[in-house]
């Protein structure tokens, strides 16, 4: 028997699931191209479907051509857009209703487009520079593991810190195969001020995961090193 917070829990699940999930999320993360012809699609559809709600009422539109397809799309884009030239104008009570409900929809469609667009302009963004490969070396007379971070940006990191992640699979003496994570300490994990290069330096000494490694042995645990920067920006 599942409990009523198990319950909840795969109920949200299941709102959460598949790329439409989180819509807003998708839009937000999305490229600029490809944000502007979702919304293009969306606007050429949702005209697209007034204007076949339009034709279901021949004569319902003035100065129209009966069984105009493009008369009655070009009459939902101006209603949509609250242009209204004054050519074309509803006359019969069917057709008010539908530019009543589109021009109602067309006013949440141009706030929420504001919005997200207004949030994906003022979405900040980080522009720190990893270098390609990352080197061993001697570093103060002991092997060190070394890559270097630059700030691309012309604003300052204030309060950095760096965490530095070995993900790799292992399997436990029950022979239970799983992934595994290590922290690999830094001689210094914080900076109080990023502003041009920042090279951080994992020592390998008896206790690092990474003393005994060999080549082939990190290939055959399809090893990873994950590295995650944080800090305040200060313009």
């Amino acid at each position: 028997m599942r409990s009523d917070d198990q319950e909840k829990q795969g109920r949200r699940e299941r709102v959460y699931t598949g790329p439409l999930g989180d819509l807003y999320h998708v839009l937000l993360t999305a490229s600029w191209p490809r944000l502007v012809l979702s919304l293009a699609a969306c606007y050429v559809v949702g005209n697209t479907l007034f204007a076949l709600g339009y034709l279901l009422d021949p004569g319902g539109i003035e100065h129209a051509r009966t069984g105009s397809f493009g008369d009655a799309f070009f009459f939902s884009i101006q209603t949509m857009s609250t242009i209204g030239y004054g050519r074309m104008v509803p006359r019969s009570l069917f057709a008010n209703v539908l530019v009543m409900i589109e021009a109602l929809a067309g006013v949440f469609g141009l706030a929420l487009m504001t919005g997200l667009i207004f949030a994906k302009f003022s979405r900040p963004s980080a522009r720190v520079l990893f270098s390609r490969v990352a080197v061993i070396t001697q570093w103060d007379g002991v092997p060190s593991l070394l890559f270097r971070m630059a700030n691309a940006r012309g604003n300052q990191i204030v309060e950095a810190q760096v965490h530095l992640v070995l993900a790799r699979n292992e399997v436990t003496p029950e022979g239970e195969s799983f992934r595994r994570l290590y922290d690999l300490e830094l001689t210094r994990r914080q900076h109080a001020l990023f502003t041009l290069t920042w090279t951080a330096v994992h020592p390998l000494i008896a206790r690092s995961p990474l003393a005994d490694a060999t080549p082939a042995s990190l290939a055959a645990a399809d090893t990873e090193i994950i590295v995650s920067l944080t800090g305040l920006s200060r313009f």
